[in-house]
């Protein structure tokens, strides 16, 4: 049976998803550490060490757990050329999702392997074949849309996510990538899933229905 395809992202309390873009900001410093107070929960998680290779030790508890969780449950990703961009001299070399990764991108491009188990994929005939890709590398496990928003509002509207899940931060940006900016709200209905509040963040489940 195949698996779900879901998204998971930490979010503003005013909608944004990250800054404003990093080309268009005189002081990337400021950029960077308005991004990192957005992901300030994840940073002191066990998991996010361990799999970042940041050293020994961590917090346990409910945000490591869900940290763990869609990880695990993660059998290949999906993400836009723009977050393979920025992500590329980012990421080590032992790249953190140890899976296949589909990019979306009008390039034609042989697959890269990184050491740790990921290979990424180019896929230059739209979100659908790289969907029916990710499928079928996770086999019964789930693919996650990763992003960035631009790709993750495109399969929402097109009707291709299942669930997805917020982790709402206490931050407020006032402007920048806004996650829901264009969705179809005529065709896109919300069930929720689950609330788990914990000390830093709150996370908010819910699954999607065409209406």
């Amino acid at each position: 049976m195949a698996g779900k395809v879901f998204f998971s992202v930490t979010m503003s309390l005013d909608g944004f998803i990250a800054p404003e873009e990093r080309k268009d900001d005189p002081d990337a410093q400021r950029w960077m550490a308005r991004w990192a107070e957005l992901q300030q929960w994840a940073f002191p998680q066990r998991f996010f060490r361990e799999n970042l290779k940041l050293g020994e030790g961590g917090e346990e508890g409910r945000d490591n757990d869900i940290a763990r969780e869609t990880f695990e449950r993660t059998g290949a990703s999906v993400m836009g050329k723009r977050m393979y961009d920025l992500g590329e001299p980012a990421w080590p070399e032992e790249a953190p999702f140890h899976t296949p990764v589909f990019v979306v991108t009008h390039e034609k491009r042989d697959p890269w392997e990184r050491p740790g188990g990921t290979t990424f994929h180019f896929v230059n005939d739209g979100i659908e074949t790289a969907l029916d890709q990710a499928r079928e590398a996770a086999g019964d496990r789930d693919v996650r849309i990763a992003g960035g928003g631009a790709t993750i509002l495109e399969y929402v509207n097109a009707g291709l996510i299942d669930e997805f899940s917020l982790t709402l931060a206490p931050v407020l940006f006032g402007s920048g990538t806004r996650l829901f900016e264009g969705v179809d709200a005529d065709r896109v209905a919300l069930e929720p899933v689950r609330a788990e509040p914990t000390r830093r963040v709150t996370h908010l489940t819910y699954a999607v229905r065409q209406r």
